[in-house]
Parts: C-alpha cells; sequence; structure tokens
C-alpha cells in the first residue's frame, strides 16, 4: 500500500509519528469508456485553454481568482496557512462513537505507526480500547481541512473522516408523512416482521452481487451467447391492503437463513 499522508497525531504532548492508508478498495469493474462509432478509447487531457497543447503534471499549479486577480498558490503557501495542521492530527476531545450520527461518516484510513511512534501509538490504541472512547480530531488532507474520529479497531488505529454539519441537507425540505398515518395493528405486524428477520450484523454474508453478475454478462457477450435480460419482479402492490401484505411477509418460508 502507498501512505497518503505522513505527518503525526498529537495525543496531549505526546506525538507520534504516522503514516495514513487508504482502508477502502472499489469493488466495481474498472470499465473503459470507447468512442460508439469505432470503440476507440476515450482519453483526457490536461490542455492550456490558450495554446491548446497538452500540460504535464509536473507544470500544473494550483490557483484562486481574487476580485479579478488569478493568485497562484505554491507548496509554502499552504503551508503558512496552518504548518502545525498540514503535519498534525490533533486529538481535540473523546466522546462515545454511539453519540455519532451514521450519516457523518465518510472514510475510513488505516493509521500506521513510523518506527520512533511504535510505544506511543500502542499506548493510543490500548487506551481507546479500554475506554471505549473515539477521539474527535482535524486534519488538512489535499489542502482541505476535514473533521475526524480516531478509534480503535480489530488491533489497529483506523481514522474515519466525518461530515461537518453543515455539509448535511436538512431532512425538512423533503415531503414526508405525517407519523399519525401509520395504524397501531399495521405497526405491531410490521414489528412483528422486523423481529423475524433480526439477526446479529455479519458483513462478510454481503458480496457485490451486481458486479459478479455483470462479469457474467461481459463473458457470454464476448463468447457471441444471447443473454435475456431478468424481468423486475414487483412485490408492493399499492392497491392491495397494507395488513393483508405484512401478514404474507410473515409467512414463516421468508424467514431467513
Amino acid at each position: 500500500m502507498r501512505a497518503l499522508w505522513t505527518g503525526a497525531i498529537g495525543f496531549g504532548l505526546v506525538n507520534i509519528p504516522i503514516k495514513l492508508y487508504s482502508a477502502t478498495q472499489d469493488s466495481s469493474l474498472d470499465l473503459d469508456m470507447l468512442d460508439k462509432k469505432d470503440h476507440s478509447h476515450i482519453h483526457f487531457k490536461r490542455v492550456n485553454e490558450h495554446t491548446g497543447k497538452e500540460v504535464a503534471w509536473e507544470n500544473i499549479i494550483k490557483g484562486f481568482e481574487y476580485e479579478g486577480k488569478m493568485v497562484v498558490l505554491e507548496e509554502k503557501d499552504f503551508k503558512q496557512a496552518s504548518a502545525e495542521k498540514t503535519d498534525m492530527i490533533e486529538i481535540q476531545e473523546f466522546i462515545k462513537e454511539e453519540e455519532i450520527d451514521s450519516m457523518y461518516y465518510e472514510v475510513p484510513y488505516y493509521v500506521e505507526p513510523q518506527k520512533a511512534g511504535y510505544k506511543a501509538y500502542a499506548l493510543l490504541r490500548a487506551a481507546l480500547e479500554k475506554s471505549n472512547m473515539v477521539g474527535l480530531c482535524s486534519f488538512v488532507l489535499r489542502t482541505k481541512e476535514h473533521l475526524a474520529i480516531i478509534k480503535a479497531t480489530d488491533g489497529a488505529i483506523v481514522l474515519n473522516k466525518i461530515r461537518y454539519k453543515e455539509e448535511l441537507r436538512d431532512s425538512a425540505d423533503l415531503k414526508l408523512p405525517a407519523k399519525s398515518e401509520v395504524k397501531a395493528n399495521e405497526l405491531k405486524m410490521a414489528m412483528a416482521l422486523i423481529h423475524q428477520l433480526q439477526t446479529k450484523f455479519d458483513i462478510s454474508k454481503y458480496k457485490d452481487q451486481y458486479s459478479a453478475s455483470l462479469m457474467k454478462v461481459i463473458k457470454a457477450k464476448a463468447k457471441g451467447q444471447k443473454i435475456t435480460a431478468p424481468k423486475l419482479k414487483v412485490t408492493h402492490n399499492a392497491k392491495k391492503d397494507l395488513m393483508d401484505q405484512l401478514r404474507e411477509s410473515l409467512n414463516p418460508k421468508l424467514k431467513r437463513a
């Protein structure tokens, strides 16, 4: 794995030199973009808007238009904005993880200690495990400040980026049914269905079935085989009585293994 960020975690007066690695990988198929006419590959180029010539990555810099003038930013400018935040993940407070709504979670990263930080890393990991707490922190990645939590998981420390409050949209803009529309007997039946399907969470039972099915289609087309698209089976019927549909859902045959 390639490190995405190198710096340190600030735990009180203790600094732990660390590296961040992506904890996720994409399970979708890597599809090529082709020209519909002759199936040639489509390529994207970074070109100068005036000359039309391609620009190499090493010649690309960043800038911000301010009051009609383009202000060019160099690497040292990002450091000057906050030298501490560009190299430090400072734990600001400790909280209970269950207090964080799942809508705030964004991207997880593995935290690996550098050689000089092994002992301090082990201490922080043990303290997080024993306290059942997570550390709330902020850090700068790719010129943007992020909010995150640090927690101990499966013998490692994981940093999980979380969203700021202003990044979540207000559900008040949605057209939602009133709570009064739910009848007591229907709710009782729905609760019975939930209890019937209740189980312990085991993520290993679930696979990316769509990508696997798409791969079967690709292999069949490569062999010149005909493909029959499955018909969508609609189980919900708005005209049918809701209680009858719930009652049918409670059929023992529908009980998950």
